[in-house]
């Protein structure tokens, strides 16, 4: 099974862009992996909250395919534990599906047509953090999650 993160907007700030690219590369050692970057909308000081999300929603959706396991990083997700996480992808991955697919939205959340088509949505907390940080968490969840699979020792609980 091929992991995949789609999150909107590029990583600005350079020091969490190469925590990504370590904890990237370190998973692709367990399963292929790809994070890739949605553009950002332009003109969007013109634009309605309603409209943005409709507009990221659409580019999210045309990255999608219906045979893929969807999951949101979304603040009303089901929260999980590092080891529960680490089961879920295992699940997925027997449960025979070729794609799962994380996706990290843009400042106002999720257009209806997204949620719609979700299969799950996970939240890190029920804190707020800014979109850049939550690729670099993540990205460490996605590791830790792979080596709890394989047993190995890099998890302490």
């Amino acid at each position: 099974m091929k992991i995949e993160v789609l999150a909107v907007g590029k990583t600005d700030d350079k020091y969490i862009d190469e925590g990504i690219r370590r904890y990237a590369e370190r998973i692709k050692h367990y399963v292929p992996f790809e994070l890739k970057t949605i553009p950002d909308i332009k003109n969007v000081r013109n634009m309605s909250e309603e409209q943005q999300k409709r507009l990221e929603g659409q580019a999210i959706m045309s990255e999608l395919t219906t045979a893929d396991v969807v999951a949101l990083l979304d603040e009303k997700g089901r929260e999980l534990t590092s080891r529960e996480f680490a089961d879920f992808c295992s699940k997925t991955a027997l449960s025979g599906a070729k794609r799962l697919v994380f996706v990290i939205g843009g400042p106002y959340g999720f257009s209806d047509e997204v949620y719609a088509r979700a299969n799950h949505k996970i939240s890190l907390s029920r804190m707020t953090f800014p979109h850049q940080l939550v690729r670099l968490i993540f990205a460490e969840q996605l590791y830790r999650a792979q080596t709890i699979i394989k047993g190995e020792p890099y998890h302490h609980d």
